[in-house]
């Protein structure tokens, strides 16, 4: 690891921790000027890819999944802290389920799963997106079904 003061490469690991998930940090010395430096190690990964319904496969982007369930989620009571907390669960469950390819029906399931914990209003509008409903009909049926899975909640 190159100093970035003297530019030397010679360096000790003085302490090492995860700061994240599958992020290490470790604090370094250099053994030329004795400055210490902090650099992260990210543990590279296998590109993902997702499997769409028209039989096509992309690299699997958490940042694609972040615009869908922000726009779910505009002037909606939820916060910027649920929204990453919804994307790291959908994102830890595919990783932990699979190794090279994600069907999209799965994620957007985890997704729309999520989102009926947080706001309902929030996952109809995913819903509607995500399992392209093609006119009032389909709103309703799934409004009936979230009014029978909140009854049977309170019974």
């Amino acid at each position: 690891m190159m100093c970035p003061f003297c530019r030397q490469g010679e360096s000790k690991v003085v302490d090492s921790r995860g700061s994240q998930e599958f992020v290490i940090r470790r604090r370094r010395e250099c053994l030329h000027c004795g400055r210490r430096f902090t650099t992260y190690e990210k543990m590279e990964e296998s590109p993902l890819k997702v499997i769409k319904k028209d039989g096509s496969r992309v690299p699997f982007d958490r940042e694609r999944m972040r615009t869908g369930i922000e726009k779910a989620c505009y002037k909606r009571p939820i916060s910027p802290d649920q929204i990453e907390e919804i994307l790291s669960s959908v994102e830890h469950s595919v990783y932990e389920t699979f190794e090279r390819e994600v069907p999209s029906r799965f994620i957007g399931e985890k997704v729309c799963e999520m989102l009926r914990r947080v706001d309902q209003v929030a996952f109809v509008r995913f819903a509607s997106v995500y399992r392209s409903f093609q006119d009032v009909n389909d709103f309703v049926e799934e409004l009936q079904m979230l009014r029978q899975r909140s009854q049977h909640k309170d019974d």
